[in-house]
């Protein structure tokens, strides 16, 4: 007899939804989660703490990546530890969901069928999903009230399909958002306002947003940010049906001859060895560890890794496109009787702008293209991260009364507002996960070798859309405007590794995300897309773990 009906791998958007799903259907279900177990009494505005030491995630003495990168033409190899290019983001009970910003964009319509809608792009793996928007949207739906998700609906030309308005209204938006849209519309561009996974009303035992000014990257105090762990396993445990085991690091899935995992092995944090067995495995590692994990379980049946046998495994891995940009407010500029709620710290943003998810420009393609979006936020208020990064003049270190005038004038007289660029990175055969030969972890364990090669295509894309970026800050009066993208992959948005599809040849899983060659394994966190789109990839890893784990259910 089994231990559980279901384990899961793994606390994060992918694991929370089909935790809570079949533990409210009355299944038991065991979670494993590498990390601690924090609560909102855990989270405090600390920046040290969030971004300056590795309190949420692990030390890179311990557990690391190895990336691959490009130079001169030659792929390097360089372990984490080593160029301190930190690839973890939330290794805790509720994953990297603890720490994001909670822009929450659905994929559009378009994003399901790329191949069909724009084509292939040499070097490029772009194919069609094997599911469609209408197949998620009722998912996108669920999570919103599930998640809790605040927003105001506002019909537009490039609107996706969705039912009805968002069942809690806006957050509180700071007065830079007017100005936003003042501009857009003498641009003639439609300024988007953002829904955010962030409670504005409380609900159940969370609180609403308390307008801290520090949200992402740092864990709610609150409960109002809609964390896999705040909205969906607390709740998961409350039905009596879920466990969750904290400081548990899943070394392997075991699997027999009939290509069926057979038991999860495990180490606590006693360094105890432990196995468990369940009747259907569930891993949601993200994207990069589920590779990992998958290719380090071998067996009978799967010498190459656990349904690897085509050698889809780690491939096609994604990230996001893009870039950004920013432009000063100088304070003698404002109004005096807007100067106050300008320099105001909480109130959010919440403006992008989506005119270009497909563009149609003559200038830059005799065809339609895929675009993506451009997000309006502040700079990050972090005052230890932004002094320490004024201490140099060029190459000379500064120090006495030239740096309190240099801090005195950043700090008091005026205020950043950036742009974030979000398009597809185009997965390639240069863009993947797999085992290092050489750098274990404190495991003695592989660690994922990561290669991080991107399309040219993707810095064309970024360049248009951070160009519209730029003209939208000049025609709200900002000064020292900037912006750049680049090929070097943001490491808090990664995707792909086990792509979905129908072929066993060319993916990993089928529709259901269910393995093709082992039929009591599902994957459930971002590893699934095939095409990442351009948007953070949150909202569709939540919905789509809601669509599997029916299909679990209804199974």
């Amino acid at each position: 007899m089994n231990d559980f009906d279901i384990c899961i791998i793994g606390s994060g958007a992918g694991g929370g939804p089909v935790a809570l799903t079949l533990a409210e259907a009355g299944y038991s279900v065991l979670v494993l989660e590498k990390g601690p177990w924090f609560r909102e009494q855990d989270f405090y505005k600390d920046e040290l703490a969030c971004c300056r030491r590795s309190v949420y995630t692990p030390d890179l003495r311990d557990e690391q990546h190895v990336i691959e990168d490009l130079e001169d033409g030659q792929w390097q190899a360089t372990p984490t530890s080593e160029s301190g290019w930190d690839f973890w983001n939330g290794n805790c009970v509720g994953g990297s969901s603890n720490f994001m910003s909670g822009f929450f964009h659905r994929l559009k319509p378009v994003d399901f069928h790329q191949l069909s809608e724009f084509g292939p792009i040499d070097g490029a793996n772009r194919v069609d999903w094997p599911i469609s928007y209408n197949d998620l949207a009722p998912y996108y739906d669920r999570v919103e009230h599930e998640v809790g998700v605040s927003g105001k609906f506002e019909a537009h030309k490039n609107i996706e399909p969705r039912s009805g308005d968002f069942p809690y209204p806006p957050t509180r938006e700071h007065i830079v958002s007017s100005w936003i849209d003042r501009a857009c519309d003498k641009l003639d561009y439609h300024s988007l306002r953002v829904p955010r996974a962030i409670l504005s009303e409380p609900e159940g035992k969370r609180r609403s947003c308390e307008y801290s000014g520090y949200c992402g990257s740092y864990g709610c105090s609150s409960g109002a940010k809609g964390s896999s762990r705040a909205a969906l396993l607390d709740r998961a445990v409350a039905t009596g049906n879920c466990e969750i085991r904290p400081h548990s690091k899943v070394i392997r899935l075991r699997s027999d001859s009939r290509k069926k995992v057979t038991a999860v092995e495990y180490i606590d944090g006693k360094n105890k060895t432990h196995r468990v067995q369940a009747n259907t495995y569930v891993v949601a590692c993200q994207a990069i560890e589920t590779a990992r994990l998958l290719l380090y379980s071998t067996g009978p049946a799967f010498p190459d890794g656990l349904a690897n046998n085509n050698g889809q495994v780690g491939k096609n891995l994604l990230f996001s496109a893009g870039g950004s940009g920013s432009g000063d407010f100088e304070f003698d500029s404002i109004r005096p009787d807007q100067l106050s709620p300008f320099r105001q710290l909480g109130p959010f943003v919440n403006r992008a702008l989506d005119d270009w998810y497909t563009i149609n420009d003559k200038k830059l393609s005799a065809a339609p293209l895929k675009g993506g979006i451009v997000e309006f936020l502040f700079s990050h208020p972090n005052p230890t991260s932004r002094a320490n990064s004024l201490k140099w003049d060029d190459d000379k270190l500064l120090w006495g009364k030239p740096l309190k005038r240099k801090l005195e004038s950043w700090f008091t007289t005026d205020r950043t507002l950036r742009f974030e660029v979000f398009n597809d990175w185009l997965p390639t055969d240069n863009c993947f996960v797999s085992l290092d030969p050489r750098v274990k972890d404190r495991w003695q364990t592989p660690v994922a070798k990561v290669r991080i090669g991107y399309h040219p295509h993707d810095l064309k894309i970024g360049r248009y859309l951070a160009d519209r970026g730029e003209q939208v800050l000049q025609q709200m009066g900002a000064v020292r405007i900037d912006s750049s993208v680049s090929g070097a992959p943001p490491a808090n948005l990664v995707a792909g590794g086990c792509r979905f599809g129908n072929d066993p040849k060319t993916s990993v899983l089928d529709k259901d995300c269910r393995a093709h060659e082992v039929e009591n394994l599902f994957v459930t966190d971002g590893s699934f897309m095939p095409t990442g789109g351009s948007v953070p990839y949150t909202w569709t890893i939540y919905a789509n773990a809601f669509r599997v784990a029916d299909i679990i259910k209804g199974g």
